[in-house]
């Protein structure tokens, strides 16, 4: 069983990794990153690691995620995980939009879809689960980019896009981050440096409309204000900044921050898609294992690639033949589960595993 996961570790993780395995208490911190439809490949990677391997831990375990990844990891925090990634998983895939969706029909199905995985008693078992800490990013938004009239919101946009393309430092004009965290414990990323920040502790008053904020997405989705606890103003898509978590996870140690990911490319932020010379800082990524479907398990895949949110565009009016295509690409995903327990379980990872490029 090989071929359909990869593993990827960094400078201080890899031989940590290669000496000994890995074995749940090592990891400190699960992230995860933005990007729609495409989290549905990790399906069943989700619920191998949280319901499975994940099932006898005791210690905090920090979760960072933003828009999907923070959706993702809102669903296994809860009390029972196989049943709330199945409801997320179910739920996502049945999406239906009209041909020219407005702002407010997309918006609407995303509050309609959070209300359905979180359900009456998600928020409290999210909030009391025995070791989880859920954490997650959104942008509060500076200037034009707080505008919902597209006649100043799409200006600012290009403004931070151009502005990005020379330095990535320069989206801070633009947009401040804002850190939702569990203040059950104080998460080794904290004290992360780079953009302006604020960090606002999730409370039963606020958790929902941080989802919310953290996967509005520019443009798509209308704007969410006033975040209860958080500085007044307009909030969005936290992977505008933190698109696949370029962050100082911690400091100082050897322990693990695993990243299921979609792709063996880590993108800093969401104007960096295009940017191929746009790479994570390395020394953020020291103590990281990436996990990511493997080029042959993704040329196996109906029209050989992952779910992705163009599938919307291209299956419009469509909805039975794109609901048949990922409910089979996540059918397919249930190889990166399998390999991924059968690599820890038996120690295989030691050989598995390869460094991260630089």
């Amino acid at each position: 069983m090989s071929g359909n996961l990869s593993f990827l570790a960094g400078r201080k993780a890899l031989p940590v990794i290669r000496e000994g395995g890995l074995h749940p208490d090592q990891v400190k911190i699960v992230t995860g990153a933005a990007g729609g439809p495409k989290c549905l490949i990790l399906n069943h990677l989700d619920g191998a690691i949280f319901s499975t391997w994940f099932a006898s831990r005791t210690k905090p375990l920090f979760l960072l995620g933003s828009s999907a990844a923070a959706w993702r990891f809102a669903s296994v925090s809860q009390k029972h995980p196989l049943e709330t990634i199945d409801r997320f998983r179910t739920t996502y895939v049945h999406q239906h939009y009209s041909r020219k969706p407005s702002r407010e029909e997309i918006t609407g199905e995303s509050v309609a879809f959070l209300d359905t995985f979180l359900g009456d008693t998600g928020v409290d078992e999210i909030l009391s689960h025995p070791y989880l800490r859920l954490n997650m990013m959104t942008v509060r938004c500076r200037g034009l980019t707080a505008s919902d009239r597209m006649g100043a919101l799409l200006p600012g946009l290009l403004l931070a896009f151009l502005s990005n393309i020379i330095s990535r430092k320069s989206l801070g004009l633009f947009f401040e981050r804002t850190l939702l965290y569990d203040q059950r414990e104080i998460p080794p990323f904290f004290n992360m440096k780079g953009f302006p920040i604020r960090k606002v502790p999730l409370t039963e008053e606020n958790l929902r409309q941080g989802l919310l904020a953290s996967g509005s997405i520019p443009v798509a989705m209308s704007r969410v204000t006033d975040i209860p606890g958080a500085q007044r103003g307009t909030y969005r898509d936290g992977g505008v900044i933190d698109y696949h978590m370029d962050i100082p996870f911690m400091k100082d140690s050897n322990d693990i921050v695993l990243f299921p990911h979609y792709t063996n490319r880590v993108i800093p932020g969401w104007f960096d898609k295009k940017l191929s010379w746009r790479k994570p800082d390395p020394s953020n990524m020291e103590n990281v294992l990436l996990l990511h479907p493997s080029e042959a398990f993704i040329k196996r895949l109906p029209y050989e690639k992952i779910p992705d949110r163009n599938d919307f565009r291209v299956f419009n009016g469509k909805d039975n033949e794109r609901m048949d295509y990922w409910n089979m690409a996540i059918k397919e995903s249930e190889r990166l589960g399998e390999e991924f327990l059968d690599a820890v379980q038996t120690g295989k990872i030691r050989e598995l595993v390869r460094p991260m490029p630089e």
